[in-house]
């Protein structure tokens, strides 16, 4: 049973972990491997998932009341409706790969995925990714200019992130700036993206749960969970108005060799 002080700390580490480039997925599975805690479970998997929700949705509400304020439903061609319109299909359009391979690869990322071995390899693999994509934001295309093609090929990108190491926001802000996109408008498009697959996968979780989940661990994992959540986004979009994405690189480079060291001391 996990402790309400391992339920904060894990909770700040999945809010943080899940906006950043360095991959949540696969700090939730090393923080236990490091510190000899026991297995969270389900309850707390879908707490975490629910806190970083209230997290995004917090800092996002006006985005998303915009959005929906203004959807046209009026049938006409795609390129004619309003710009909240054509971005809430593209969200839409861009959740799909993500929710086919987490049904299909569910089984995968919960046993053969959580090698740290595996794990360090695909840190420090798409660090390099990121390193590459992040040489290529020169270009300042804002997120007014994204179309239906672009945002399913950054959809196609967050569906990898399944793989614990890979990182949903690393692979969607690569993606997106490997498009041509500003860095503020790839990491506000990867954040919005986040919202559906995140209700998704939550939700998914929920038909599995026994009856009696509720504890003050849990509530605390998902309260730190969307606090740590809101101040990542909000600390990464000023960020990247002036810096770049080498930092987080250096970090997945680090935490990489780390764990090899570690492993081999084993």
């Amino acid at each position: 049973m996990i402790i309400f002080f391992q339920s904060i700390i894990l909770g700040i580490i999945q809010g943080t972990t899940e906006f950043l480039p360095i991959s949540s997925s696969a700090h939730l599975v090393l923080a236990p491997w490091l510190f000899n805690w026991p297995d969270p479970g389900l309850a707390f998997d879908v707490a975490l998932h629910w806190g970083t929700l209230i997290g995004v949705i917090a800092y996002f509400w006006r985005d998303l009341l915009d959005i929906l304020a203004n959807l046209e439903f009026k049938i006409k061609k795609f390129g004619e409706y309003n710009f909240q319109t054509r971005l809430f299909f593209i969200l839409a359009i861009a959740s799909i790969p993500g929710a086919v391979f987490g049904l299909l690869l569910e089984d995968l990322a919960e046993t053969a995925f959580r090698s740290p071995v595996l794990i360090a390899f695909l840190l420090a693999f798409f660090g390099i990714v990121i390193w590459l994509a992040d040489k290529r934001s020169r270009r300042k295309n804002d997120l007014a200019e994204i179309k239906t093609g672009k945002g399913f090929l950054i959809g196609l990108a967050q569906a990898l992130a399944i793989i614990p190491g890979v990182s949903r926001s690393g692979a969607t802000i690569s993606a997106a700036l490997m498009l041509g996109f500003s860095r503020p408008a790839a990491a506000r498009f990867s954040f919005l993206l986040s919202i559906p697959i995140i209700f998704g996968a939550g939700l998914a979780q929920i038909p599995k749960l026994s009856g009696d989940i509720l504890n003050l661990a849990l509530l605390a994992g998902m309260i730190s969970a969307a606090i740590s959540g809101y101040l990542a986004i909000g600390w990464l979009l000023r960020f990247v108005r002036n810096g770049s994405y080498k930092i987080f690189v250096w970090y997945r480079f680090i935490l990489a060799a780390i764990i090899l060291i570690i492993v081999a001391l084993k």
